[in-house]
């Protein structure tokens, strides 16, 4: 490190956590370099000189990179070895890191914000995801970007019933629960968990472990801060008008309450808004005017709001016009904030949300399952409200698993679940088709939920594929796809351990109050107006996910176990609806999906099956239309459809690594004639013999060619087999008995001698 470099240390169990700040990257508003054992990641921000115009969110971008270099590997195409795309594995993290970062900002702020978590080096035992959410939470707290509160990231497994801080790539591989959290000094921020099947108390206890060392970080970050963070710049307050607030909160408020009481369709209700918010401007123009007359038809702020450096340079009146017109480009936002209070009040104070609904009621529930032709092999349909989701199972052979390519080295997934959110399920347009990162995040939860509980590729050797589509959303999209997930999976007959299901928890705060009501099954507006959308999927034995997203400062630890305890009863509640459908999964397949049974051969007889340049394997799939894989242990897969095919490419595995037996009689066709020695045949799916002069017919045999030719086909039997030198000797001769008062004439060794004696020219071998 160049010597400017400060550097500091904080020692985390039995591990040590590094950090050097200076020297390095140093035109980023802040970078940071946090080491864990060899595994270095670098953050860095930026944030742009001034806010953005007419924008209505945090312009808050999270990059995160994975070097091929930082793993030592030299990867991509044949064609292509610079990094492309982020993996989906790597877009996952950066959302992870995301979610922890995004609630610390200050709403308002509208200054573009880039935060980059670059991956330098990583040793395959600390895991870099940890590393680079340090090392953002860190940058972001030294840099002069505004923030309430500074972040600690760490992971936490559960092995043999022992929690288990920041556990290696190996250990993680041995433990039932992986649980990434985010806390700052206080409370915890942020969730991500998969799980085995674990109790809730188990999770309770292992997110209060993670809070304990994740605060440890916080405060050695809170020190670092004290010692060389940059002073915060000020944001510039957001565009207030209480008394036009009043004034338009009076007006729509009858309205808003009676859409949120009255039971109807998400689209009517957001008509209902839509309509109050195009009407808000004119509603203003009615009370404020134009500003003519020197102000005198205006009232109250909107006078003040002319700023004096607008009123001096432009004059009294062309600075209340300028005012006004801000004013009233504010209308449409002033009704969203009177629309999201006023839905915040409701369930807080009075108890009742969207339709009427109570905390911890869930939405009319529909499963179905076989809505379209078993040629899907398995789907669902599953109905949560107006939230629908169109899931289906596609079963493939074991070479149809998914060869991921990362800073790890490859591997290949056996399970993977997609999910697509068209915009016309919500009843829009867009020009924005293709899969992002909120659709890959989403069906990784799906399929995060499920992994526990699928069969192992011993007892099921399918490669699994769900897909879905979803068709209507009005929230929890994501736990309906869990839902049609397990669905789906039982209507293809997988042997699934137990039925997951899913459900979305919101949460409406008070903070000045301490009051907290948590919602089961959260919906649209709920989401859009609430502080947090916590998902858990799981079985009737335990939890098998979480991702906890949340918009305030973190949450009190009781939330958390009653929130878990909500997301038990209502999973329960879900799984009751679901098993109506189908209670467990089909023993038979759909008659469209292949089926796979195996071989085991001897590893030494793969490069038979194979073939030279793999031309063996090749033609026995290209004829029968079957799929073969083989693993270096002599298993092979034989995946067809047909009952037939599936047949005969297992005779023809067979044939091939069979070895040639003594006395066997065998079909054989000759390929080659050797000038006074014999003929070479093929036998047995690709085997070499040689049936030598002597043994074509009894009597003398001159010519070769007097008995065969090329392309003939025989039968022959087998007389001498050669296992080490992997040789066969068959005879056509001895196919019928010798004629009366025949005598054998003296012989040489292997393959030659006959009528010649010893004197006969040596067979040979087409290699």
């Amino acid at each position: 490190m160049p010597s400017s470099t400060k550097e500091y240390s904080l020692e985390l169990g039995d591990k040590k956590l590094s950090v050097n700040i200076g020297g390095i990257a140093e035109q980023a508003n802040a970078t940071v370099l946090v080491r864990m054992g060899d595994t270095v990641s670098m953050g860095n921000i930026t944030v742009s000189a001034k806010p953005r115009d007419a924008v209505d969110f945090l312009p808050l971008q999270l990059v995160y990179q994975e070097k091929f270099y930082a793993g030592g590997k030299i990867a991509g195409s044949r064609f292509r070895k610079r990094e492309g795309r982020p993996s989906d594995d790597a877009i996952l993290i950066g959302r992870v890191v995301d979610r922890g970062l995004r609630p610390m900002f200050p709403k308002h702020i509208r200054n573009d914000i880039q935060v980059f978590c670059t991956v330098l080096s990583y040793d395959f035992e600390n895991e870099h995801d940890v590393a680079s959410a340090n090392a953002a939470n860190l940058a972001v707290a030294i840099s002069d970007c505004p923030v309430d509160g500074i972040l600690g990231s760490v992971r936490v497994g559960l092995i043999g019933g022992e929690l288990v801080l920041n556990p290696t790539r190996e250990a993680r591989t041995k433990s039932d629960l992986d649980l990434f959290l985010t806390a700052s000094l206080d409370k915890v921020v942020m969730i991500e968990a998969g799980a085995n099947q674990v109790p809730e108390a188990d999770v309770i206890r292992a997110i209060e472990f993670g809070k304990k060392w994740a605060q440890k970080i916080a405060r050695f970050f809170a020190d670092i801060q004290k010692e060389i963070g940059k002073k915060k710049f000020e944001v510039a307050a957001p565009f207030k008008h209480e008394e036009a607030y009043e004034f338009l909160k009076e007006w729509a408020l009858p309205t808003i309450r009676d859409a949120i009481k009255t039971p109807m369709p998400k689209l009517e209700r957001r008509a209902i808004f839509s309509k109050l918010m195009d009407e808000a401007d004119d509603k203003l123009k009615e009370k404020y005017g134009n500003g003519g007359g020197s102000g005198g038809a205006v009232l109250g702020e909107v006078a003040t709001q002319a700023i004096a450096a607008t009123r001096d340079k432009y004059g009294i009146e062309a600075g209340i016009q300028m005012t006004l017109e801000a004013l009233y480009a504010q209308g449409a936002a002033m009704v969203d904030k009177i629309i999201k209070a006023e839905v915040r009040r409701s369930i807080l104070e009075d108890g009742v949300r969207m339709s009427g609904r109570k905390v911890d009621q869930i939405r009319p529930i529909t499963a179905l399952v076989d809505p379209l032709p078993a040629r899907v092999h398995g789907s669902a349909l599953f109905t949560r409200g107006e939230t629908q989701g169109l899931t289906t199972c596609t079963l493939g052979a074991p070479g149809d698993k998914q060869l991921v390519e990362g800073m790890e080295g490859e591997r290949e997934e056996r399970y993977m679940h997609h999910y697509n959110f068209p915009p016309f399920s919500v009843g829009e347009t867009s020009n924005r088709l293709s899969v992002g990162n909120r659709e890959i995040g989403h069906g990784n939860l799906a399929q995060r939920g499920l992994e526990p509980v699928l069969p192992s590729a011993e007892e099921f050797p399918y490669t699994i594929r769900t897909v879905t589509e979803i068709l209507s959303s009005n929230g929890s999209s994501s736990m309906a796809a869990t839902c049609g997930s397990t669905l789906a999976l039982m209507a293809a007959g997988v042997p699934i351990k137990a039925p997951v299901s899913g459900i979305a928890l919101g949460l409406m705060s008070d903070e000045e109050k301490d009051q907290y009501v948590i919602l089961s099954d959260l919906q649209d507006e709920e989401d859009f107006g609430g502080d947090m959308d916590f998902k858990v999927t799981g079985t009737e034995k335990g939890i098998t996910a979480i991702q906890m997203d949340i918009k305030i400062k973190g949450l009190p630890d009781h939330v958390f176990a009653e929130a878990l305890e909500r997301a038990r009863t209502g999973r329960g509640e879900i799984l009751s609806s679901m098993l109506g459908a189908i209670k467990e999964p089909r023993h038979d397949l759909s008659p469209y999906a292949p089926r796979i049974e195996t071989i085991t051969i001897n590893p030494d007889d793969i490069r038979l099956v194979i073939g030279k340049g793999g031309e063996t394997i090749q033609k026995i799939t290209g004829d029968l239309g079957v799929e073969i894989d083989i693993e270096d242990s002599g298993l092979v897969f034989v995946t067809a459809v047909d009952a037939t095919a599936m047949a005969k490419a297992k005779e023809w595995i067979l044939g091939i690594v069979e070895k040639p037996e003594v006395g066997k009689v065998y079909d054989a066709t000759v390929v080659r004639i050797i000038d006074g020695t014999g003929a070479i045949v093929e036998f047995g799916h690709g085997k070499d013999a040689m049936i030598h002069i002597s043994e074509l017919q009894w009597a003398r045999t001159e010519k070769v060619e007097d008995v065969l030719k090329v392309g003939d086909v025989i039968k022959a039997k087998c007389v001498e087999y050669d296992a080490q030198e992997g040789k066969t000797r068959l005879s056509l001769k001895q196919m019928t008995a010798p004629p009366e008062g025949y005598v054998p004439p003296m012989r040489g060794g292997f393959g030659g001698g006959g009528p010649r004696g010893h004197g006969g020219r040596p067979g040979g071998f087409r290699r």
